[in-house]
């Protein structure tokens, strides 16, 4: 397969028609190698829009949706970004000009992806998908769907940071930006979006009598 090509395709049909006008996001997203990014056994679908798994329940997010939250985010050269259960989306923020930091609860995701993402400069942590590593972060990310959003999560931002995320609680899903303020979150949604619900953050089934 030609990637260069299957690249470009992606980005002209699944990025550019769907509202991302970010160059800069354009242009990262046709240099990072996404067919580094999944199961070696489903390489051939890393450029389609289907659901392509990386490692046990773990899959890539759609690229639209990845460059539609990248957008939102509006993520700056010379930050610091989180990608929690987003090895994609992370590649991508290295690519362009962030300082990033993987973390996976499920080491054998970094059996696949991890030295794609260290050849693009991106730290890795395996740590609870509910504890995010470090502090004081400009951005976090997730290509995971979140039943429930931690807490911890936004504690983990600076003020004025940013986080982009999927929450999904039913079929379809809602990508939304939260910006942290003085005062505490606000919260904007953004599309519709049903990426696979990361199990970890999923609350379990309560029952009623």
């Amino acid at each position: 397969m030609d990637f260069t090509a299957e690249r470009k395709a992606m980005v002209d049909s699944q990025v550019r028609v769907n509202d991302v006008t970010s160059h800069e996001i354009h242009m990262a997203m046709m240099a990072v190698p996404r067919e580094r990014y999944c199961a070696a056994d489903r390489v051939f679908a890393a450029y389609s829009d289907a659901v392509v798994e990386i490692a046990g329940d773990r899959k890539l997010m759609p690229a639209r949706d990845v460059s539609k939250l990248l957008q939102a985010a509006d993520a700056r050269e010379g930050e610091k970004a989180l990608a929690i259960a987003a090895p994609y989306a992370a590649a991508v923020l290295a690519r362009m000009g962030l300082t990033v930091t993987a973390q996976e609860a499920d080491p054998a995701v970094f059996e696949v992806v991890g030295e794609a993402l260290a050849e693009e400069g991106v730290a890795t942590s395996v740590a609870p998908l509910d504890a995010p590593v470090g502090e004081g972060w400009d951005l976090i990310v997730c290509e995971g769907g979140v039943a429930a959003l931690p807490e911890a999560w936004g504690k983990a931002l600076r003020t004025g940071g940013r986080m982009v995320l999927v929450e999904r609680r039913s079929a379809i899903g809602k990508a939304a930006l939260y910006v942290k303020g003085r005062e505490g979150l606000s919260r904007r949604e953004l599309f519709d979006s049903s990426p696979a619900l990361l199990a970890e953050l999923t609350p379990a089934p309560t029952f009623a009598f």
